[in-house]
């Protein structure tokens, strides 16, 4: 917060905390607080303006944050609902820049061909929710994504696909650029064609953007 303070998640007891900044300087926080609780399974958190924006599994809330008392006032509201959190990869991850709310959606898989098309990518929304699109697909699991300070561009982490070896395929930093696709289920890596959904997908690898490191 501004004054210091760290709001943490705890997904699996459905609760946001509120550690209190080291203002008696022992090295730890000086109280802990639940600012949040009885959420499904809330991951990504942001700040922004007068609002605590929270990622839960199957929905995406806000409710208005006092950086000076370190408390929320008012309702909690959900602005986003019907997201899916069946299968592997339930955790949702956000960020805002510019007035734009990003969220990330992983894949239900360790690798297959998805039902519902927002899974594998990451969303834009307005700040209230409304108007989301697909930014980018084929991001397996970008549960890391950040704007970078040096010229504001979106990068988010992805992790690989299982059961292939142990360093194999890489995990990811890409930049993350709208209406891009960052390869899989087809692709792995830079370029190389995945042996179990490839087959067929050569055209692909001229169009798939590759990681920025990997």
């Amino acid at each position: 917060s501004q004054r210091g303070d760290l709001i943490a998640s705890q997904p699996r007891d459905g609760k946001v905390l509120l550690l209190k900044a080291d203002d008696n300087q022992d090295g730890r926080s000086d109280e802990t607080l639940v600012l949040m609780d009885n959420l499904k399974r809330p991951h990504g958190l942001e700040l922004h303006g007068e609002w605590l924006y929270i990622a839960e599994s199957h929905a995406i809330g806000r409710i208005k944050f006092n950086h000076d008392s370190g408390s929320t006032e008012g309702d909690y509201t959900q602005i986003i609902t019907g997201l899916t959190d069946d299968g592997n990869h339930w955790s949702k991850s956000i960020r805002i820049q510019d007035n734009y709310l990003y969220v990330s959606m992983g894949s239900t898989c360790n690798v297959c061909e998805e039902t519902d098309e927002r899974r594998a990518t990451i969303m834009r929304f307005d700040l209230d929710g409304n108007n989301g699109i697909i930014f980018a697909r084929g991001l397996r699991n970008s549960v890391g994504l950040d704007f970078a300070p040096w010229d504001s561009s979106l990068y988010a982490t992805d992790n690989g696909r299982d059961l292939l070896g142990d360093d194999y395929p890489v995990c990811e930093l890409n930049k993350i650029e709208q209406d891009a696709f960052y390869g899989w289920p087809y692709i792995n890596a830079f370029g190389d064609l995945d042996p179990d959904f490839g087959e067929g997908k050569e055209e692909l690898t001229q169009t798939s953007k590759s990681p920025a490191f990997g």
